[in-house]
């Protein structure tokens, strides 16, 4: 068997957008991904359906595998003649040991590549507003390994030229040696003074920043029980932080947001939520399927002159009919004479696409409106094409054939459940790490909870969101309070009612 392939790849810092671009390839490509605890979770969703996750996380007071291990675990496989991605925390060269493994791997000749990370020593200070060097205040910065016992005889920690240095000094996974740290600096001549910043979980929505000058640190950090994993930055460039702080300024700072929408429409509501500063989790509820029986679309689109109105009640049943359209060998022209109906502006906007525009949209985008709407402009006898789902309302079909209209009302699509990791979203709100939940029809609330198995407990103290009315009516029929309820029935409008307080 052909020896593998190993990539040690840094994750960065926590942010799982600060991945870089090789290493998410690098993941992507991974028969095994061997991943530590200071790399987000979420980068896991990178990884192939098959691929073997092997989990070698080490804290301060506990570790899953020794060093020796790992690398063991690395060789292995590599052995095996497996692709293995080895993911750490921030840079692997810089206090990540990948040096070690990489020896390792070298002594059992097995290829290996390394891929740099951003290092947390840079990247968590900026989060919390601090450059680590600045033209009025400093040129240059050390790192440190702060878990290096500062008392011991033989100290590789040149304390003198630290303490007398004018630079930025970043000591990483040093809070246990804090006490320590601080004395060291100020014996060999630092001020006490000396401003000092910690930041704890660095660059994720759990991120603290605290303070301090060099004197009093050590008790302020016990008095707020600031633990690993944090970083320890001396200097005068902490001072800045007051003003140039950002990250904890964004609205939705602090919030991770669970979206339950098909994967391929997630983007959309993902990219929002994080350009406000949350963290969003992709849980797909749902996913888009072709109707149990197409027989009824495949007639209806060989017969389209037959009908005067044409209505679509959502993106997914605009993109359904095209697709079948085209299989059908048949394009807009097909369309000529159609009055067609739009429930919303995301489904105006898939038709406009396409080059088509809607003779009506209604200002409040369910299908009791379409139908009020409706009451003036058709006329009795008229033939109605519905484009929906395969599971809708019938409150629409119905109220149509009360005003004299003759509806076809043609499935194009169904919802399934979709591919979440339900364990994955159990234990993380099992463990309180999701703070809202969005829910985008009714589809993702019955479905969601069909993946919580019904456990409504899990959902203590996470508040839920509603796109619209039809939805949170799914949802209090299912036991379940929505906290907030989106005053437009939109992306748009979930987003601003995930900003109200």
């Amino acid at each position: 068997m052909s020896k593998g392939y190993v990539y040690l790849v840094g994750a960065g810092p926590g942010d799982p957008k600060l991945i870089t671009i090789k290493g998410s390839e690098c993941i992507a490509k991974a028969d095994v991904l061997v991943y530590d605890r200071l790399a987000s979770r979420r980068l896991l969703t990178l990884a192939r359906p098959d691929c073997e996750l092997i989990y070698v996380g080490k804290s301060p007071d506990r570790h899953t595998l020794r060093q020796e291990e790992i690398n063991q675990v690395l060789v292995d496989k590599g052995l095996e003649g497996k692709i293995v991605t080895r993911l750490k925390g921030g840079d692997p060269f810089v206090f990540g040991r990948g040096g070690e493994e990489a020896e390792a791997l070298l002594k059992a000749g097995i290829q290996f590549e390394v891929v740099p990370g951003i290092t947390s020593a840079i990247a968590v200070p900026a989060y919390a507003g601090i450059p680590v060097t600045h033209r009025d205040l400093t040129s240059s910065f050390a790192v440190i390994t702060g878990h290096e016992d500062p008392t011991k005889n033989e100290t590789s920690i040149h304390w003198d030229h630290l303490a007398q240095s004018h630079g930025t000094l970043v000591f990483l996974m040093g809070m246990e040696n804090l006490p320590l740290i601080a004395q060291k600096l100020m014996e060999n001549g630092k001020k006490s003074t000396t401003p000092v910043g910690i930041i704890q979980w660095g660059t994720r929505p759990e991120q603290r920043t605290l303070v301090g000058q060099l004197d009093t640190i050590a008790e302020e950090v016990k008095k707020q029980n600031f633990t690993n994993p944090s970083i320890i930055i001396v200097g005068e460039v902490v001072s800045l932080r007051e003003k140039l702080q950002w990250f904890e300024k964004k609205p939705l700072f602090g919030q991770r947001i669970v979206v339950t929408r098909a994967r391929h429409q997630a983007s959309v509501l993902t990219q929002e939520i994080e350009a406000l500063g949350g963290e969003a989790w992709e849980f797909p509820t749902i996913d888009i399927a072709p109707p149990t029986d197409n027989s009824a679309l495949i007639n209806a689109i060989k017969n389209l002159r037959e009908f005067q109105w044409l209505i679509f009640t959502s993106v997914n049943g605009v993109e359904a009919f095209f697709e079948e359209l085209s299989i059908q060998e048949r394009d807009v022209r097909e369309l000529i004479g159609l009055e067609i109906v739009a429930i919303g502006p995301a489904t105006q906007a898939s038709l406009e696409k396409r080059g088509l525009r809607a003779a009506y949209v209604p200002e409040e985008y369910k299908a009791e409106k379409i139908v009020e709407g409706l009451t003036s402009r058709v006329s009795k006898g008229q033939k109605v094409l519905l484009a929906r789902a395969e599971e809708a309302r019938d409150v629409l079909p119905v109220s149509l054939k009360a005003m004299g209209v003759e509806v076809s009302d043609v499935p194009v699509y169904k919802t399934v459940l979709g591919g979440a990791n339900s364990g994955e979203l159990k234990r993380m709100l099992a463990e309180q790490e999701i703070h809202k939940v969005t829910f985008t029809s009714s589809s993702t609330v019955r479905n969601f909870m069909e993946l919580l198995d019904g456990e409504i407990s899990l959902l203590n103290g996470v508040l839920l969101y509603s796109i619209g009315p039809i939805t949170s009516a799914t949802a209090r029929k299912l036991g379940l309070t929505i906290y907030k309820e989106a005053k437009e029935y939109t992306i748009p409008g979930l987003v601003n009612a995930l900003m109200e307080e």
